[in-house]
């Protein structure tokens, strides 16, 4: 009896969910482009445990920080306005996780557990569905990513998106990184479209903040571990992945 309760309220509370994010979109203007971040938003990072944690002598649980380390370091270059491509930052930062905790580990070593698995990446269940779903109604659907151009389009090869992708952009055409205000803008200009009437699409508080800030419209997806930073506007939309988007969204 309580297993059939806890079951009937959980089906509610979903319920109650997903109307809530189809209300928050009723009545809104449909987006002219949707904007999409790869890298946890689109792709399940989990698979690089095996090559980070082996590069770093059987610690994979220090994924997470060698990822964010890597976003750091990028904010750091755009600060300090340096430009090296996200492989190098991301293989700085391994090496920089691996020396915080006496491990030894050489540049080449670092960039073989980065540069190619982090093009191997599978897409987290629900985005192709969803994906396919924005097709569907008549979206444009463009990557917009802090990787390089020839990443990203492996990136979407190996998941099996790219027949769903219309085109790709990459922060490296300004020599710059994500959250700066310009590559929002500058996407927005590459697609021929105000920044008002472009949707960004992320999992990362830090990204939401940047294109909100830019003028985008902006959905957060909620992926676990994900969190929207307090201190700036709210994002537009939250959804608990790219399907529930999807769903939500009016057709153009």
């Amino acid at each position: 009896m309580r297993r059939a309760l806890v079951n009937t309220l959980l089906a509610v509370a979903l319920l109650v969910s997903g109307l809530a994010q189809a209300n928050a979109f009723a009545g809104t203007k449909a987006p002219a482009v949707i904007f999409l971040d790869i890298n946890e938003t689109l792709l399940n990072l989990e698979p690089m445990r095996v090559s980070v944690g082996q590069a770093l002598g059987g610690r994979p649980d220090l994924l997470s920080l060698w990822f964010s380390t890597m976003l750091h370091y990028s904010l750091v270059e755009t600060s300090i306005e340096q430009y090296h491509d996200f492989g190098s930052v991301g293989t700085a930062a391994l090496m920089m996780v691996a020396q915080a905790h006496g491990i030894n580990l050489t540049e080449a070593a670092a960039r073989a557990a980065v540069v190619e698995p982090i093009t191997r990446l599978p897409a987290h269940a629900d985005v192709r569905p969803g994906l396919q779903i924005l097709r569907d109604k008549g979206y444009t659907l463009v990557a917009l990513t802090n990787s390089s151009r020839r990443a990203v389009q492996a990136q979407m090869l190996f998941a099996g998106l790219d027949d769903l992708i219309s085109d790709y952009l990459s922060s490296e055409s300004l020599e710059s990184y994500k959250p700066n205000l310009a590559v929002y803008k500058w996407a927005s200009k590459q697609r021929g479209v105000a920044p008002e009437d472009a949707l960004l699409v992320a999992a990362h508080g830090w990204d939401i903040a940047g294109a909100k800030r830019a003028g985008l419209r902006t959905a957060f997806v909620s992926r676990p571990g994900q969190s929207l930073y307090p201190l700036v506007a709210s994002s537009d939309y939250v959804v608990k992945d790219i399907e529930a988007l999807a769903k939500a969204l009016p057709p153009r």
